[in-house]
Parts: C-alpha cells; sequence; structure tokens
C-alpha cells in the first residue's frame, strides 16, 4: 500500500470531476473526528423525506351525525411527487417504499353548541389504523372540539395509501371549515 501526503488535490486544467479510487476500489475511509465541510452540491449522502405532501380543506365541509366520512382535503399545500390524490379520492399513495410519518388535523363544529364527540381516524388501504377520539359529557357539550392525529406508517412505494375520515356525534350543522383542517405526510430517511 502506497501513501499520499498533499494539502490539496485539484483537477487538471480542462478537467471537470476528480475520481477517487479506481475500478476495484470499494471503500474511501474518512477516520472520526473530520469534518466533511460542504461548499459545493452534494449527491449520495443521506436520505430525502420525499414523497411528501401536505393538503388542506378547501372550503368548509359538511358532516351526518353518526356517520363516519372522509375528510376531502382539497387543496395541496405541496406535494413533491404528485403522490397526493386532491380531486377523487383525497389519499396519499407514495411511490417509493418506506416509513411514512403522516399527520392530520381537524376541528369538529356545531352551529348549535352541541357537539359530544368528534373522531380523526387514519386508514390504511381501507381499514382504520388510528384513532383520536374526543368526546365530551352529555352535560357539557361544545361547540367546537379539535383533533390531532399522527403516526408512522410502513408504505409498500405501489399499492399502499393513506387517507382521513371523521365521525361527529352531534346535533345543528356539523362542519369543518377550512382553515381547521390539515393532512400530510413524508418518508422518513432510514
Amino acid at each position: 500500500m502506497s501513501k499520499l501526503e498533499t494539502n490539496t488535490i485539484d483537477t487538471i486544467s480542462g478537467s471537470t470531476n476528480l475520481t477517487l479510487g479506481g475500478t476495484n476500489a470499494t471503500d474511501i475511509t474518512i477516520p472520526a473526528g473530520v469534518t466533511i465541510t460542504n461548499n459545493g452540491t452534494q449527491s449520495g449522502f443521506g436520505g430525502v423525506n420525499t414523497p411528501a405532501f401536505e393538503a388542506r380543506l378547501g372550503s368548509t365541509q359538511t358532516f351526518t351525525s353518526g356517520v363516519v366520512t372522509k375528510i376531502q382535503l382539497d387543496t395541496e399545500i405541496f406535494d413533491t411527487d404528485s403522490c397526493y390524490d386532491n380531486a377523487t379520492n383525497y389519499r396519499f399513495t407514495p411511490t417509493t417504499a418506506g416509513k411514512y410519518y403522516v399527520y392530520a388535523k381537524g376541528a369538529g363544529q356545531s352551529s348549535s353548541s352541541t357537539l359530544q364527540r368528534f373522531i380523526v381516524y387514519i386508514r390504511k388501504n381501507g381499514s382504520n389504523v388510528y384513532t383520536s377520539d374526543m368526546v365530551t359529557s352529555s352535560t357539557d357539550n361544545m361547540e367546537i372540539i379539535t383533533g390531532t392525529i399522527f403516526a408512522t406508517i410502513e408504505m409498500n412505494g405501489s399499492t399502499d395509501y393513506v387517507e382521513i375520515f371523521t365521525y361527529f356525534v352531534g346535533s345543528g350543522t356539523l362542519q369543518i371549515v377550512t382553515t381547521n383542517a390539515h393532512f400530510g405526510a413524508y418518508k422518513i430517511i432510514e
């Protein structure tokens, strides 16, 4: 084994690439305590948190008491890989396999201050996998109940999808208004 000691390595005039290692090289070892400073563009290090998206409710959605209903989050805030359907199914179907952090927030409202229960569900492939259940006593009806839910869910990158549903118990006009509903997810770097 040979040893090269120098302070600067540069490319030959007119060349734009510097290659370390030859055709049989397998590893370049960087000793502990060394800091790698990036003053340019990097690639191949770490991972990315995509696909990722976040959507919100574009207009007030009305619900029926005692009926589980999908929240139609139709306004995308961002969608890095076009994996969120904001027009038909209101679901996230990531195209990369991995673990995803999924989150949602909804605030149920009743026009007659009789909201007794508000549940937010995360469903994977049509089945409930996580539930956030807010209940008031029968004598302490509320006008607004907010539910927040989050989970880490494994997705296969082809057919798995997640979506958000809700369930209200109350009377009067039961609804979620535009500023009170968000749904998003992003891939966790592993």
